[in-house]
């Protein structure tokens, strides 16, 4: 461990730590904290450094939370971690300079804040002040989509249908809800139902958020964590609000008080709010409001050409991951019902919103794999709106996270589909897209001891110790750096090979993320700005310009805005990285990765432009990689340990005296030599037995076989998939078959009464065009009609064309101009007699 000491080696230590490698503001450990907690690379300043010298003050002024999240809409009561303060001090909490809560001191001493309502997701700077004038104080608090939250943090309605249909047929009674009482810090409380609206001229400065109090539907209450009421029948304007959630707060607080402990249900409609009219008739009261939606929908701007397209599979949606995300409401992996895409078993978000408009992409798939779409079923996939994990800058319509897609894309379909049966208005406006324009990206990989598998496909081993350019796009400013060690026996001794034990990365000026192996085996650590994140209250991060997740300590995604996706899985003590690109990036990478460009002669490309082709001997390979080795100055690492600073921020990059083994033998009388031959088979047998044996571990080769078997397969899921697109059932007839990729076949037929017309099977060319021509249904009588018609019109043409003929033969040309007038009167009364719209070629 690193002590204090006057040392002048020390000193210069501590000061090199405390560089800022962009502004090159220096701190010195006399320095104090105060102002400055959580800057990037200020040794002092961050809590988890403690094997370095602290600047003055670090827990004095950088506030360590618990919990350290909670929902949006605010509530939470939080504890400020080795604080010890005066019951009797006047504790406030300032959010982001503008928004400030009341804290208090427990009887231990400990200072409490309390979460505001926030119209955002991500981390939240606040400050603490004990005066309510002066804050010192400093910290960051998570805020969460509420429906991302752990159900022990919220509101839990019994029986969720029935509180959204209440009021239509056969649903009515108490309504019950639930919630963890210790979370609230009261022996009564007050519940109350909040309702959400938006405001404004859409896409304006006027367009604004609006949420408001409405009512209390049990005050006084006990905390005993349940409560059932029976809904009054309500009248205007309460009635009016049909989004909203139930809010439990302490009875002492005053009706509708913002910013207090509470907790929280999620967003719901409001069913049981609405008025007689709706209790009468709710399909006739909800047609008026799908009506009316629909108006608004034709008058303000159509987002549909901005966002992106599905993927054409399941397949594909899943691997997709740097551009797509597990839709929560229905994940397979979850066995969720996906009440809104019944039908479908598994569904995807878009995870970035769209440009301009900041609006959502959903997919969703059956069971077969194939993308339900809403031309054929009402689970089909749908655009939104409001993007529902929201979008920055958040706060303001229709990127307020959750609540603008309960507006504009959940409620509708209620008033639409749910509540009526008028699905057509709300498919009209919000249809599913095909994939015809979807491209998937491509992936690469770096995995066992290590082996490189590059975007195009090249495989190569590059065992060298330090820090590396694993790829670099200019275009797009995304940097990925890797850092290797030497692997160890299970005696301790060391091997003559390296792993994969940190990845760095950051995109267009956002947060540093950094993913490391931890002490533990297989379990990950990830640092942002060089400060270690927890994932234990909350698996998804809404981070600056880019989102992180984490579902166990063994998995960590990172999702950048340009759809270039970093996922780092821990297995056997060892890093696999994948790296996906979309299209966008082809021609524009460069590092250990590739050229990501449809050829791999070019791929072990230095930086000076000179070529390595794969089939080289290992020691030109191995001099290839060590010219991407990385300097100081551009190193996005962090060094927060003796260990590190010694190996790898004082040292070389590229450790020109470690020397890996090129190659390992096979002796026969060894006993692992039979075990690891049995094992190692198919492809990747070579890295296999080489990391087997060169690691004497057959659970290192086993993994690096997974793991390589796990690189294919995604390789295969994100195969481009051809589609033809969407196919509409003829009127009055019906269709067999609902998969529109390449080769899929469909097939039509008509009702009773009516004869099929054009092709009755059409097929997916490897064209992107159906096969046959386009089906009608017509019925016995204008059949007959529209082939007399044909017939016709044959007649009137064979007829011209032979007075034409005639004509040419004439030597009289005023006789021949009267009979080509005669005959073009003729044709013309025909055909205003003879038109047919339904039928193709007779328009």
């Amino acid at each position: 461990m690193l002590r204090y000491c006057p040392s002048r080696l020390l000193r210069s230590l501590v000061t090199l730590m405390c560089v800022h490698l962009e502004t090159s503001t220096v701190y010195s450990p006399a320095d104090s904290c105060e102002g400055h907690c959580g800057e990037k690379v200020t040794c002092s300043c961050h809590p988890t450094r403690e094997r370095l010298p602290d600047c003055g003050g670090v827990k004095q002024f950088c506030a360590d939370l618990s919990p350290h999240s909670g929902s949006l809409l605010g509530g939470a009561d939080f504890r400020i971690l080795n604080s010890a303060l005066d019951m009797n001090v006047n504790l406030t909490c300032r959010f982001k300079s503008d928004t400030v809560t009341r804290g208090y001191v427990d009887t231990g001493g400990v200072g409490h804040c309390v979460s505001p309502m926030l119209f955002e997701t991500g981390w939240i700077p606040f400050d603490v002040s004990t005066d309510g004038v002066t804050y010192s104080m400093a910290g960051s608090w998570l805020s969460v989509h509420h429906s991302k939250l752990a159900e022990e943090f919220k509101v839990s309605l019994v029986n969720e249908t029935k509180w959204q249909y209440y009021g239509t047929q056969d649903v009515g009674g108490a309504l019950e809800m639930v919630w963890n009482a210790s979370l609230i810090n009261a022996k009564r409380v007050n519940v109350e139902l909040w309702g959400y609206q938006e405001t404004g001229m859409p896409y304006s400065d006027t367009w604004q958020a609006d949420w408001r109090y409405l009512y209390s539907v049990g005050r006084d209450v006990p905390n005993s964590g349940s409560f059932r009421f029976v809904p009054e029948l309500l009248q205007t304007p309460r009635s009016d609000w049909d989004v909203g959630s139930i809010r439990v707060c302490p009875s002492t607080e005053p009706d509708g008080a913002r910013n207090v402990n509470a907790l929280w249900s999620g967003a719901h409609a409001l069913a049981y709010n609405l008025d007689e009219a709706f209790r009468k008739d709710p399909a006739a009261w909800a047609l008026e409001k799908c009506l009316r939606w629909d108006q608004e929908e034709k008058r303000i701007a159509s987002f549909l050409s901005e966002i992106t397209d599905c993927p054409c599979t399941l397949a594909q949606a899943r691997a997709d991951t740097g551009r797509f995300h597990t839709d929560y409401g229905c994940d397979i992996e979850k066995g969720s019902v996906c009440t809104y895409h019944p039908g479908a078993v598994h569904c995807v978000r878009a995870i970035q919103a769209s440009p301009e408009y900041g609006a959502g992409q959903q997919c969703c798939y059956d069971h077969t794999g194939a993308q339900v779409l809403t031309g054929d079923s009402i689970g089909g996939s749908t655009p939104d709106r409001g993007h529902d994990w929201g979008a920055p800058p958040y706060r303001s319509p229709p990127r307020v996270p959750g609540f603008s897609h309960w507006k504009y894309d959940v409620i509708t379909f209620y008033y639409c589909c749910l509540w009526s049966d008028n699905c057509d208005y709300y498919f009209n406006h919000r249809p599913s897209s095909d994939c015809r324009t979807y491209k998937p990206p491509k992936s690469a990989s770096v995995l066992g001891d290590p082996h490189f598998l590059t975007f195009d496909g090249v495989t190569y081993t590059f065992n060298g110790k330090g820090e590396y350019l694993l790829l670099h796009s200019l275009t797009h400013e995304l940097t990925v750096q890797g850092r290797t060690e030497p692997m160890t026996s299970e005696n301790g001794s060391v091997i003559m090979a390296t792993r994969l034990s940190s990845v760095a990365m950051r995109e267009n000026g956002s947060d540093v993320i950094e993913v490391r192996l931890s002490d533990r085996p297989t379990h990950l650590q990830v640092l942002l700005n060089q400060k270690v994140l927890s994932f234990s209250e909350q698996s998804w991060m809404d981070l600056k310009g880019a989102f992180v997740f984490s579902s166990d300590p063994q998995n960590v995604t990172v999702m950048f805005p340009s759809g270039a996706g970093v996922e780092v899985r821990g297995r056997a003590e060892v890093m696999t990285l994948t790296v996906l690109l979309p299209q966008e990036f082809k021609h524009h990478t460069q590092g250990l990765l590739g050229n990501m460009n449809d050829d791999p002669d070019d791929d072990l490309t230095s930086r000076d432009g000179e070529v390595t082709f794969a089939n080289s001997t290992a020691q030109d390979i191995f001099t290839y990689g060590a010219r991407w080795a990385i300097t100081n100055e551009i190193s996005l690492f962090t060094y927060d340990s003796e260990f590190l600073l010694n190996e790898y921020y004082f040292a070389p990059k590229h450790d020109p005296t470690f020397i890996p083994n090129f190659s390992v033998g096979k002796d026969p009388s060894d006993p692992l030599l039979e075990p690891v031959l049995k094992m190692c088979s198919g492809v990747g047998a070579s890295i296999c037995k080489y990391d087997a044996l060169s690691t004497r571990s057959l659970e290192m080769g086993n993994m690096t076989l997974l793991s390589l078997r796990s690189h294919a397969a995604s390789v295969q899921d994100l195969r481009p998939v051809l589609s033809c697109g969407w196919l509409q059932p003829p009127k009055h007839g019906q269709k067999e078959g609902t998969l529109y990729l390449e080769g899929a076949k469909v097939i039509f037929s008509c009702k009773q009464g009516y004869h099929l017309y054009g092709s009755q099977e059409r097929i997916c060319q490897g064209d992107g065009h159906w096969s046959g021509d386009k089906t009608y249904c017509l019925s016995g009588n204008l059949l007959a009609i529209a082939l007399g018609t044909i017939g016709a019109i044959l007649a009137v043409v064979a007829m011209v064309t032979s007075i034409v003929v005639y004509s040419k033969n004439q030597k009289s040309s005023g006789y021949q101009n009267n009979t080509i007038q005669f005959s073009m009167r003729t044709l013309q009364n025909r055909s205003a007699v003879l038109f047919c719209p339904d039928i193709p070629g007779t328009h």
